[in-house]
C-alpha cells in the first residue's frame, strides 16, 4: 500500500509523457484523479492504522505498520565488508499523520493548479513527480531511500518556481535550490558516516553462517552478533553495513571503534565528532523547516511561486524538515539532542518572535503569511526541545495544523491575486462588503492561525507550550518569551484583517479591480471550505490526530532518555 502511495504518481507521470501537449484537459484530469486516489488510499491507511498497539520501541521493525522490505542493492566490497541497501517502507504514529497531511495538500494543490495557463504538460508532470517524492520521505525507513526522495523534491520544485513563478522567479528558485542543496550535503556526509559505523545484525548473522537466511535469524542470534561486534570479534569483510534508520538508532549495531559511537573519544575543535554529526543533520533539516537564521529562502520562494506551489511548499515541504528532525536527528543522536536542548529551544523562541515581528512589518500579504510560517514553525522546535510527551505531541500536531492552515492562507491570497494581480495590503479597504464569503474564509483562516480555541492552531500551540513548561530541559524564560509570539501573531493577523476587510470600501485601482471582485467560484469554494472544515474538526476533536501517534511519541520519549 505504501508503494502505491509513492509510485502511483510516478506511474501516471510516465504515462502522461506519451500524451500530446495539446491535450490539456487530460493532464489536468489525470493529476486530479491521481491525487484523489492518493487521498483515498492515505485516508484508508489512516483509518486502518492500529492504535493502542504495544510497541517494542522506535528501533524495532515491529513498532511500524504497513511495512514493506525488500533487498535492493547488495555489494561485496572485499575487506570493506558488505554494502546493503533495502527498499524499506513503513509508518508509525508520526509518519501516518504526515502521509495524511501530504495527500490532503497535494489534492488541494491539484485543484488550485487548474488555472495554470502556460506549458501545462510540463507543469503537471513536475507536479506528479513532487506528489511521488514528498510522501516517500514520510514512509522511507532506509536512510539512502529517504535521501533519494529528499533530493528528488528539489528538481520539480526548482522548475515549478523558476518557470511558473513571478517576476523574480529565477532568483527565488536558485536561492531555494542552493539553500536546500547545502542542507542536503550536510545530511549526505553524516549518512555516509553512519553507514560506515553501522551493521545489519540480521544479515551479518547470515554472513557468519549462524542462519541460512534472514527469516530464520532469531533474537538470540542478533544478540550474539551484537556481542561479537562489541568485542571486535567480527572481521570487517563479514560485516554487512546498512542504511537502515532503525539499526542506526540502536548503539549495539555500531562498531566500537567508530568515530560517532556514543562512547567514542574522537573530537575536533574541542567537540566530539558525534556532536558535529548531530549538528550537521540539525542544520540540514533546520534549513528545510526553516528556522532563523537559515530561513531567508522561504519568503522569496513563497512570494514568487504560483499559488498551488506555495500551498505545497508551506503545507508539506516545510514538514519534511520537522519530520527529519524527529525521525533521524533526534532518534539517532538522542544524547546530543538532549545536550543541545537549550540551544534548540532558543532558536525556536527566536524564530517565533523574529518571524512574527517581520510579519507585522510586511506590506505584501503573501510575504506576511510566509513570515508567519517561520514563526509557527518555531513552536515545533519548542515542542521538540522540551523532550516531553506533551511537547512532542504538540510539535507533530502543530505541523499537521500548520500544513492545513498555511495552505488555506496561501489559497486566499491566490483568490485575490487572480482577480486584481496585486497583493499589497495598503491597496485594499473594506473588502468584506464586496466579497462577504471570501471575507468569512479569511476570518476563519486568520483566527485559526492566531490560535483561537476551537481550531487546530490552538491545540498545536497549547501543547507545545505545555510541554515547554513541563520540561526539565528548557529554562522557563524561553517558554514565556515564546508564548508572547502568540500575542504578536494576533497583532499581525488582526491588523491585516482590519486594514483590508473592515471599514469603508476602497481600492487603489478601483476602475480596473472592482469589476473583477466577483464571488467565489465552485473550485474556490471546494478548496476553502474543505480546509476550513478540517481545521475546525481537528480543533474540536484533536484525538483524531493525537490517538494514532500517542504510543509512538511515548516510545520516542523513552528512547531519547535511554542514554
Amino acid at each position: 500500500m505504501l508503494s502505491l502511495i509513492v509510485l502511483l504518481p510516478l506511474a501516471a507521470c510516465g504515462l502522461l509523457l506519451l500524451v500530446p501537449n495539446r491535450q490539456i484537459k487530460i493532464f489536468k484530469i489525470t493529476t486530479l484523479l491521481v491525487t484523489a486516489v492518493h487521498l483515498v488510499i492515505s485516508t484508508w491507511a489512516y483509518v486502518q492504522f492500529e492504535t493502542g498497539k504495544k510497541l517494542a520501541g522506535v528501533a524495532q521493525q515491529s513498532s511500524y505498520q504497513f511495512v514493506e522490505k525488500l533487498e535492493w542493492i547488495r555489494l561485496d566490497l572485499g575487506s570493506f565488508g558488505q554494502l546493503s541497501i533495502d527498499y524499506f517502507l513503513g509508518v508509525d504514529g508520526v509518519g501516518i499523520s504526515m502521509i495524511l497531511l501530504s495527500s490532503i495538500v497535494m489534492f488541494i494543490g491539484a485543484i488550485s493548479s487548474w488555472n495554470i495557463d502556460k506549458k501545462q504538460k510540463g507543469y503537471f508532470l513536475l507536479y506528479l513527480l513532487l506528489s511521488s517524492s514528498v510522501p516517500g520521505c514520510f514512509v522511507a525507513l532506509d536512510f539512502f531511500l529517504f535521501y533519494l526522495f529528499f533530493e528528488f523534491m528539489l528538481l520539480p520544485m526548482y522548475f515549478l518556481i523558476g518557470i511558473w513563478g513571478g517576476v523574480r522567479r529565477e532568483y527565488a528558485s536558485i536561492k531555494f535550490f542552493i539553500y536546500t542543496l547545502v542542507g542536503s550535503l550536510f545530511i549526505l556526509v553524516v549518512m555516509i558516516a553512519l553507514y560506515n559505523s553501522t551493521i545489519d545484525p540480521t544479515k551479518t548473522a547470515v554472513q557468519l553462517k549462524l542462519a541460512p537466511n534472514t527469516t530464520q535469524v532469531s533474537p538470540q542470534m542478533v544478540a550474539e552478533v551484537q556481542q561479537k561486534l562489541a568485542a571486535q570479534q567480527i572481521a570487517p569483510e563479514n560485516q554487512v553495513h546498512t542504511f537502515s534508520m532503525l539499526h542506526m538508532m540502536d548503539q549495539a549495531n555500531y562498531n566500537t571503534d567508530s568515530a560517532i559511537h556514543a562512547k567514542s573519544k574522537s573530537s575536533w575543535a574541542g567537540y566530539s565528532l558525534r556532536f558535529w554529526a548531530f549538528l550537521a543533520l540539525f542544520i540540514g533539516f533546520a534549513i528545510k523547516l526553516p528556522i532563523v537564521p537559515v530561513h531567508t529562502w522561504l519568503p522569496d520562494a513563497h512570494v514568487e511561486a504560483p499559488t498551488a506551489i506555495s500551498v505545497v511548499l508551506a503545507g508539506i515541504l516545510l514538514k519534511v524538515g520537522g519530520y527529519g528532525l524527529i525521525r533521524i536527528t533526534y532518534s539517532i543522536f538522542p544524547d546530543m539532542a538532549l545536550s543541545f536542548a537549550v540551544i534548540t529551544g532558543f532558536l525556536g523562541m527566536f524564530s517565533i518572535i523574529y518571524g512574527a515581528l517581520n510579519a507585522l512589518a510586511m506590506s505584501d500579504l503573501k510575504k506576511m503569511i510566509a513570515y508567519s510560517s517561520v514563526s509557527h514553525m518555531g513552536f515545533v522546535l519548542i515542542g521538540l526541545a522540551s523532550f516531553t510527551a506533551e511537547g512532542i505531541n504538540g510539535a507533530v500536531f502543530q505541523m499537521f495544523s500548520h500544513g492545513i492552515l498555511s495552505a488555506l492562507l496561501f489559497l486566499l491570497v491566490g483568490v485575490l491575486y487572480d482577480r486584481t494581480h496585486d497583493r499589497m495590503i495598503e491597496n485594499y479597504r473594506g473588502l468584506l462588503t464586496k466579497m462577504p464569503y471570501y471575507g468569512v474564509f479569511v476570518m476563519i483562516a486568520f483566527f485559526a492561525s492566531l490560535g483561537l480555541p476551537g481550531f487546530s492552531g490552538f491545540i498545536g500551540e497549547l501543547f507545545t507550550i505545555l510541554g515547554g513548561f513541563a520540561s526539565k530541559q528548557l529554562p522557563t524564560w524561553i517558554v514565556v518569551v515564546s508564548t508572547f509570539g502568540i500575542v504578536l501573531g494576533a497583532a499581525y493577523f488582526l491588523w491585516t484583517l482590519q486594514r483590508m476587510f473592515l471599514g469603508k470600501f476602497w481600492l487603489k485601482n478601483e476602475p480596473d479591480w472592482l469589476p473583477e471582485l466577483k464571488t467565489l467560484n465552485i473550485r474556490e469554494w471546494t478548496m476553502l471550505a474543505s480546509l476550513s472544515l478540517i481545521a475546525l474538526v481537528t480543533g474540536i476533536f484533536p484525538h483524531l490526530i493525537f490517538n494514532p501517534m500517542a504510543d509512538t511519541v511515548s516510545q520516542l520519549v523513552a528512547h531519547f532518555f535511554q542514554f
